[in-house]
């Protein structure tokens, strides 16, 4: 899916600005530089002028911003690095530890976006990548999820 995608739903789910989505990536990184201009880009619509598209690292920010702002920073360990490369996947896992979902959760977010999805079939996209039994997560079920996900927050 592409990461414009992702950030525009994230935005109106939890109505960020573009000033929100610069404090994520400082909240992330602080030497990661990201002018609200840049976040403004980023938002626009693909046909829109001015529209720039939004890097995994930028993206890996954002989200890693959110764990932050959500959940708070442990102290006592050591700062993550930052992924250079995302996939839908990690989307999935970082969105799941922001939100802190449970496997109910994720059965109902994904109900409420009328698409069923069985507890093996989530487990499988939450497994390590060398697991027998791992399972990529398609742009169908991040886009199901991420409707879910407003619905959720969002209310309605």
């Amino acid at each position: 899916m592409i990461n414009n995608d992702v950030l525009r739903s994230l935005r109106y789910a939890l109505d960020l600005s573009d000033n929100h989505v610069v404090v994520l990536c400082e909240l992330a990184d602080p030497a990661f530089p990201v002018t609200a201009e840049q976040a403004h880009a980023w938002l626009k619509q693909d046909n829109e002028p001015g529209f720039d598209p939004c890097s995994d690292a930028a993206l890996a920010h954002v989200l890693d911003g959110l764990i932050v702002h959500l959940r708070g920073r442990d102290e006592s360990l050591p700062q993550r690095a930052i992924e250079t490369r995302i996939d839908n996947n990690l989307i999935l896992k970082k969105l799941r530890v922001a939100f802190q979902l449970r496997d109910v959760d994720l059965q109902e977010i994904f109900q409420a976006a009328g698409f069923a999805v069985t507890k093996p079939e989530l487990s499988a996209v939450f497994r390590q990548r060398d697991h027998k039994n791992f399972r990529k997560a398609g742009d169908q079920l991040l886009r199901y999820f991420l409707k879910g996900l407003v619905q959720r927050v969002r209310g309605g």
